[in-house]
């Protein structure tokens, strides 16, 4: 028996069979073994093969090829990877200028990761009723920097729906991830977007204007349209997982441009002669805190700088 994997909560997995039915799924014991260096071998959005048992539960016996994930950095455990969602085919990340602030080095970090795995990205800045004129002002540029690299962008605020009507025919029949820092109104959105799910939403801390856990699993939500919105538990950092630094500069795409006029073909873009980028940077071609996403990338080799400092 097929299926697909529309819930984790940790130990169990919720599998819709190609019949329409919800199975409660373990994972086969020796499954593990297969050389998955991740903490969850079995990812949401991922399709899979069952073996029912006489209790009306299943276990999970074979992932089929998947065509694409986003993975991060185990928090804990820095050999291994954590597999946010498996074969979708987009990412909403909602960011937020303030309450609280995402930082550009963890949306830069979100959007090489996906660009790792050919995962297209549309960032949705969060919260506009509550800023300032500054604010905005700051929000337009951020926008104007990603829209000018080839991402698109849209302005929301999800507690009063304002903006949120343009992104609905971009989620019809399509999986869509949903994902960002802890806060920025994920739940909220969804609420907007599904009502009857009615996810519990949680208030800012003042103390530190970060935000707090409200979903604590993944779960592919079906859209009336058509589709999946996959609401996922909110991440305070974004370790990337696996990346050779060779490869970083692809995963940038405006470094990558400049890169093929580089002297040298293995130019690191940091201190050769003749480097493109390095030149790009200087005359404000390519944004300083994205090259600076760029070089910590690079030199990250402490699993602890890419977390929030909270």
């Amino acid at each position: 028996m097929k299926g697909l994997v529309i819930k984790n909560t940790g130990s169990w997995y919720s599998v819709k069979t190609d019949d329409g039915e919800v199975i409660e799924s373990k994972i086969k014991g020796n499954f593990r073994l297969k050389g998955i260096r991740s903490t969850n071998p079995v990812a949401v959005g991922d399709r899979v093969e069952l073996i029912t048992n006489q209790e009306g539960t299943a276990f999970i016996c074979a992932i089929e090829d998947r065509k694409n994930y986003i993975i991060r950095k185990s928090q804990n455990l820095s050999k291994q990877s954590h597999i946010l969602a498996a074969n979708v085919d987009q990412a909403f990340l909602l960011v937020t200028v303030n309450y609280p602030q995402t930082s550009t080095t963890f949306i830069d970090r979100f959007l090489a990761s996906a660009e790792a795995y050919r995962v297209p990205v549309i960032l949705i800045f969060n919260k506009t009723d509550l800023l300032s004129e500054e604010e905005l002002r700051y929000q337009k540029m951020m926008m104007t920097l990603y829209q000018t690299i080839g991402y698109a962008c849209y302005d929301i605020s999800a507690a009063t729906g304002k903006g949120m009507e343009p992104l609905l025919p971009l989620l019809k029949e399509k999986i869509t991830l949903l994902s960002g820092n802890s806060g920025v109104g994920k739940s909220t959105f969804i609420n907007q977007i599904l009502p009857h799910v009615n996810l519990r939403t949680a208030e800012i801390s003042d103390a530190h204007n970060t935000g707090m856990h409200t979903t604590t699993f993944s779960e592919m939500l079906e859209l009336p349209e058509g589709g999946y919105l996959i609401d996922t538990p909110g991440i305070k950092g974004f370790g990337t997982f696996d990346m050779e630094p060779e490869e970083v500069t692809s995963y940038f795409k405006e470094i990558f441009k400049f890169s093929q006029d580089c002297k040298f073909n293995n130019c690191t873009h940091t201190h050769e002669p003749g480097c493109a980028v390095l030149k790009a940077v200087e005359n404000h071609y390519i944004a300083a805190s994205r090259y600076q996403s760029y070089l910590n990338m690079l030199e990250d080799k402490d699993e602890n700088k890419y977390r929030e400092a909270y």
